[in-house]
């Protein structure tokens, strides 16, 4: 246990870098109780950032940094040195792949992973990062993993832009897959009894659930059972409505995935949009036929006294809260 002593602490404070602005969180600990202490966030202007897979996001990368260094400003508490991070799901193209055998080193499943890809990257794999992460283990035995692809130059300028603000990345990570992991950090977390018999008994005793991430121009949704993912897509606002999104995750679930309803529904970042979050579940409870809840990353972590819990706020606090919990588990 010796090598304890010298691992490195998780970071306390974690970074969202959207289109529209820079959030930032600090993570604190009451006893065994995980407490968002303080946050700040930062407007960006116009163009500052676009996310996306075929070109650079930032057109200035000392503007972006100045915002992150300001937002890190307002948290109080020092100015940290490291940081965990998040960007749009839009920088990342994701897959689901299934292997047969998985090799015994992460050096070869990186070669077996990148020659999967190599025939539907937007660009040249030379130009990409993976991370690569496990997923479901199918009945016949096989594994698969969740793949995220992204131009490693395209990370370098988030990256950078941290670093100018004094704070190195240590981790970077999806939107999308901060709130995924916040709702997993919750103790009514939706995921079935694993002690639960064998066999077919154990097969209902999981649970299949949706989420449905809204943001400012792209919608995610992820179809997880228990804490495994088993479909990730996004779309943006000009390729078509949430609705259409919703419908054909519906369909694809039932005739691909062989499902048998979602025993829960979650929806963030619904707040902002005009009609609200309210509106946002109604339409999807009459598709869908369950009950549609929004995340409030509450769950996983509370709020310091004195911070008001508007739904704009948790919605903004939900990523974040994922990030900084899950670097907690890996610590």
């Amino acid at each position: 246990m010796i090598r304890d002593l010298f691992q490195t602490p998780a970071p306390d404070v974690a970074v969202e870098i959207d289109h529209t602005h820079v959030a930032a969180a600090r993570l604190s600990w009451r006893g065994s109780q995980a407490v968002i202490g303080a946050h700040a966030s930062q407007p960006l202007p116009p163009g500052l950032v676009t996310p996306g897979l075929a070109a650079l996001n930032v057109s200035d990368v000392p503007v972006l940094s100045q915002a992150i260094g300001r937002a890190l400003g307002e948290l109080g508490g020092g100015r940290p040195s490291r940081v965990s991070l998040l960007v749009p799901d839009t920088v990342a193209k994701v897959s689901l792949l299934k292997l047969d055998k998985v090799p015994p080193r992460a050096a070869d499943l990186q070669e077996i992973v990148r020659w999967q890809l190599k025939k539907t990257s937007p660009f040249p794999m030379e130009q990409g990062v993976l991370s690569i992460s496990p997923g479901a283990r199918g009945a016949d035995g096989a594994s698969e993993f969740v793949v995220a692809l992204s131009r490693a130059d395209v990370i370098h300028q988030y990256e950078q832009a941290c670093l100018m603000a004094g704070a190195h990345a240590g981790l970077v990570d999806l939107s999308t897959f901060g709130v995924i992991n916040g709702i997993l950090s919750s103790a009514a977390a939706p995921v079935g009894d694993p002690s639960t018999g064998s066999g077919s008994t154990r097969a209902e005793s999981r649970v299949d659930w949706l989420l449905v991430h809204v943001t400012g121009n792209y919608y995610t949704l992820a179809v997880m059972r228990d804490d495994a993912l088993l479909f990730f897509r996004n779309r943006s606002e000009e390729e078509g409505s949430l609705a259409d999104l919703v419908h054909q995750t519906a369909m694809y679930y039932e005739d691909r995935l062989n499902g048998g309803g979602f025993a829960r529904v979650l929806v963030a970042g619904a707040a902002q949009l005009p009609g609200g979050a309210d509106g946002v579940r109604r339409g999807l409870e009459e598709r869908l036929r369950v009950t549609v809840a929004s995340v409030d990353p509450r769950a996983a972590a509370a709020l310091q006294d004195r911070i008001g819990a508007s739904a704009e706020l948790l919605d903004v606090l939900a990523p974040l809260v994922g990030i900084l919990m899950r670097e907690r588990k890996a610590a």
